[in-house]
């Protein structure tokens, strides 16, 4: 049995220890959406907080709050737990993008190096666990917005060759190549992050004697890919499609 989800638990309670040190603050924010009770609620303990109020700050626009940065790292622990678990209403794209905009990895390096963690383990459990409680498009999305890099990620797929990895890779395809998605997909909620680049190359190369899909075959795609990507001509089974990270 793989030890993944084990390690996920850990990077999980070593995030909530490393955020421990976040001491409550009085919140201030837009009166018209949250009463003072509500800012009373936010600038008290973290675990007194509810789960509505947590998910409330979490699909929030950040002006609403006077200081969102110190806001949203505090409650990162409560954030990323129930993410990870697939039990948070909030869309993944938005979180990878709240993340970007309270400036994650600008924080004390304890703190950073502890969500670098919970990627990590979150995207290898995820690789080896099918069904998986949020499913891997979606993580993928959020990893890869969060560290403005996603070929870390199809790297570490293209390593991992278990029946729960080979899996989400088909229902990854059968996802993107619906209308043929890949050829423009974006992650991230306000589409930060344009994939098609390194996904398209990815799947048409490495990922390619894994996938039992016809689509992948249409000579339009490879077209598409060749004109919107010149440099990459060479094209070939031991081929490597890398991108740009931006």
């Amino acid at each position: 049995m793989s030890s993944s989800p084990q390690q996920l638990t850990t990077a999980l309670d070593a995030l909530d220890r490393a955020f421990a040190r976040e001491a409550p603050f009085p919140v201030e924010g837009c009166t018209f959406c949250y009463p003072e009770e509500d800012l009373a609620e936010l600038s008290g303990p973290l675990h007194l907080i509810s789960d509505d109020m947590v998910t409330s700050v979490a699909m929030e626009v950040p002006s609403h709050w006077d200081d969102f940065p110190h806001l949203y790292r505090r409650l990162t622990p409560r954030i990323i737990r129930p993410v990870v678990a697939g039990r948070f209403d909030v869309d993944e794209n938005l979180i990878a993008s709240r993340l970007l905009q309270a400036g994650w990895t600008t924080w004390d390096e304890p703190l950073a190096d502890a969500l670098r963690d919970v990627w990590s383990a979150w995207w290898t459990a995820t690789l080896h666990t099918h069904p998986s409680p949020v499913p891997a498009r979606e993580t993928l999305s959020l990893i890869t917005v969060a560290t403005n890099s996603l070929r870390p990620w199809l790297d570490k797929w293209a390593a991992t060759r278990t029946p729960a990895a080979d899996a989400h890779l088909a229902d990854l395809v059968d996802d993107v190549m619906f209308e043929f998605e890949i050829t423009d997909l974006r992650m991230g909620f306000y589409n930060e992050y344009h994939a098609t680049e390194e996904l398209l190359g990815w799947l048409l190369t490495e990922a390619r004697g894994r996938i039992d899909d016809a689509r992948l075959n249409d000579p339009g795609l490879l077209a598409h890919y060749l004109a919107a990507f010149p440099g990459r001509s060479g094209l070939g089974p031991g081929a490597r499609g890398h991108g740009t990270t931006s």
